[in-house]
Order: C-alpha cells, then sequence, then structure tokens
C-alpha cells in the first residue's frame, strides 16, 4: 500500500461567508485535512466537483460539501450551518451566558437542571471517559489553563502546581441524576469543557438535520479534523478525505474513503513549544497532568463525530495498547495510529479496524495492520 506522492496535485480555498443562501460550484477542495483532484492516471481517489458552503464558530471553520445538485439543498444545507452558532452559544466556555458556563458556576452549589441534548452529550462524555480509563477527561480544563500560563511564562509546572491542578479533575466529581437530568458537582472548581467533544457533537446535530430533510450525499466537518460524510461522491462509495503527515503538515500521509462514518484526527505536530531542549505538546494527559507523547498522531474511524472527536484524544492520550483494549471491544471503532520514526527509518503506521482496500498511501512508510481478536 505505498504510492509516490503526485506533487501536482492542486488544492483550492474554501469558499468563505455565513450561512450562504446561493449555489457555489467549484472543483476540488480542502476537506478534513484535503479533498484533492485527481491528476490523470492517479489511481487515489480523488475530488471532483462540489457545491460547498462555510461558517466560522467554535473558533474553526465549519464546511458543508456537497455533490451538484438541485438550489433546495444549498438552502438545507445554509440552515444546517446555523444551527452550529446557537450549539456554540450553549457549549462555550468563552460566553458567561452560556449554559455550560452557568452549569460551572452553580453545579459545586446546587442541583442543575441541563437541556436534555447536552445532558445526553455530558453521559456520553462519562461512558467514553471511563471506557478509555480517563485517557478523555472532560474535567481537564485545569491543567490546560495551568499548561498554557507556564507556556506565556516561559517554564513548566512544577510538581505541586499539577498536584493542585489534578485534584480538582476527573469525572467522578460530577455526579449525574438520569432522572432528573440534572448534574452536581462534588467540590469547588471542577469544570466541564467540551473541547475535545463539542466539535464533533456540533457537526453531528445538524448533520442530522441534513438526514431529516432529504440531503443524501454530503461531507460535512467541523476545523477539518472533525468530519461526518453520508453517500458517495465523484462515482466513489464514500468521500476521499485526506490525512496529513504529523511531521510535515503542508503534504498528506494517506487518502481514506469513507462512507456514512466520521473521522477525527489528534495530534500535537502543530501546537507545541519546548523548554530546556525538550518538547512539549498541547495535549495533556489528565492520568498524569503531563503532554501526552507517545504517538504523532492517532485518525479514529467511528459511526458519529462525537464518538471519533473524543477517541482521537483519547487513543493520542492513552497510547497504543489501551486504545487497542478499547477497539477490541467496539468492533465499529477504527484507528490509524502514526508511531515517531525510529532512527533511520520511516514513519510507522499502525492500523486497526481499517480495510485496507479504502486506504491510500502517499508516500512511503511503513504499515502494520493490527488482527483483532
Amino acid at each position: 500500500m505505498t504510492t509516490p506522492r503526485d506533487p501536482s496535485a492542486t488544492r483550492r480555498d474554501f469558499l468563505t461567508g455565513t450561512a450562504l443562501r446561493r449555489q457555489v460550484e467549484q472543483a476540488g477542495s480542502e476537506v478534513a485535512d484535503a479533498l484533492l483532484e485527481a491528476p490523470p492516471g492517479d489511481s487515489i481517489p480523488r475530488a471532483g466537483p462540489t457545491v460547498r458552503l462555510e461558517t466560522r464558530a467554535m473558533a474553526c471553520s465549519f464546511s458543508i460539501v456537497m455533490n451538484p445538485g438541485p438550489p433546495r439543498q444549498v438552502m438545507t444545507a445554509s440552515d444546517a450551518l446555523d444551527m452550529i452558532h446557537a450549539l456554540e452559544a450553549q457549549m462555550t466556555v468563552y460566553r458567561p451566558e452560556s449554559e455550560l458556563v452557568q452549569l460551572n458556576r452553580r453545579a459545586a452549589l446546587e442541583d442543575v437542571q441541563v437541556e436534555p441534548a447536552l445532558f445526553q452529550l455530558l453521559l456520553l462524555a462519562r461512558e467514553i471517559s471511563r471506557e478509555t480509563g480517563g485517557a478523555f477527561d472532560p474535567t481537564s480544563g485545569p491543567l490546560i489553563a495551568l499548561w498554557r500560563t507556564c507556556r506565556s511564562q516561559g517554564r513548566i509546572p512544577t510538581g505541586d502546581e499539577i498536584a493542585a491542578a489534578r485534584e480538582s479533575t476527573g469525572m467522578s466529581h460530577v455526579l449525574f441524576d438520569e432522572l432528573r437530568q440534572t448534574i452536581r458537582f462534588d467540590r469547588p472548581g471542577v469544570e466541564l469543557n467540551l473541547g475535545a467533544i463539542g466539535k464533533g457533537h456540533a457537526v453531528d446535530r445538524a448533520a442530522a438535520f441534513l438526514v431529516q430533510e432529504g440531503v443524501e450525499d454530503w461531507l460535512f466537518h467541523g476545523g477539518y479534523s472533525s468530519v461526518l460524510v453520508r453517500g458517495g461522491h465523484g462515482g466513489y462509495d464514500g468521500w476521499p478525505v485526506g490525512l496529513r503527515n504529523p511531521l510535515l503538515p503542508h503534504e498528506r500521509l494517506a487518502t481514506i474513503l469513507l462512507k456514512d462514518q466520521s473521522l477525527s484526527t489528534s495530534g500535537s505536530n502543530v501546537q507545541f513549544f519546548r523548554h530546556g531542549g525538550k518538547r512539549y505538546g498541547h495535549i495533556v494527559d489528565p492520568r498524569t497532568g503531563w503532554p501526552a507523547e507517545q504517538l504523532l498522531s492517532v485518525t479514529v474511524i467511528a459511526p458519529t463525530a462525537a464518538v471519533a472527536d473524543a477517541l482521537s484524544t483519547a487513543f493520542f492520550v492513552g497510547g497504543v495498547e489501551n486504545s487497542l483494549r478499547y477497539c477490541d471491544n467496539h468492533l465499529e471503532v477504527g484507528a490509524v495510529f502514526v508511531r515517531p520514526p525510529r532512527r533511520g527509518r520511516t514513519l510507522e503506521v499502525l492500523l486497526c479496524g481499517i480495510p485496507e482496500e479504502v486506504l491510500f498511501f502517499e508516500g512511503t512508510v511503513e504499515a502494520e495492520v493490527y488482527r483483532r481478536a
């Protein structure tokens, strides 16, 4: 499964604009990490003509990419994108009036009623946190804030600072009453932050509207890293989605043909800092309080964008062995693990639950396939 990269492949920018209500057609695109045109004779799936709409929310771009079709699908996609802003207003921790901020303010003092869809998302977050041994933890905000502060100060946290931040982290501090749909924290200082699952949830909610309205073939992404697709494109049984090379972000590692699934990628190749000659990534392991460093990147394939979003973080933090145990118990989940190359060797990739016929490498890699029990 080794294919030389074609440097002549072109890439097109996204059309910008909030909730556009007109049909726009263009050839090529950059979706997930890349949706690419097909050079003559290229056997790797590439994108053809598309219709796309984009809006900006949650500090990133959300786009719906469709096959050219009737104007009605553009209007429907515009309405779906409008939903993203309402979801951001509910889940953000940067607006004092958001429901999540109000929950964080009050839940250490009293039981707080939570809107049903948000309550279900928090239940899902708790389940994934438990099943990944805490590698995914939406209460790890104090640790992230500590590392952000120390980075701005040009230092790393002390052991005492990390220990203090960890005292208020852990989903065990979040108490759910499923009958009344209320949440309470068992101590002050606990905070919920949905940064590692919220984009996926927003994509799922807006995509459900597309399905409800009968739009059949599309690719929906949030921030390029959270992707959900339905149907096919350009005669393919699915949509071609590019995966970046974690060491060379402007180059592609592979193209995956995705159908009726979601994809999410996590890595720290872009956001990191150095101190004392050591490189520290931005994804913190809530179990230790230190940045995760076992992998270069992880791409997860799952039925929903929220699950893929959370698991890509959990797998990056938890490492290969813990992640493979999760996959053994969840056959609907697949993953592409990219390990750091050993001296004198190429990138090492481990595949789990990804059919080889839908994955096309675009450079020289050493790919190993994990066979589930």
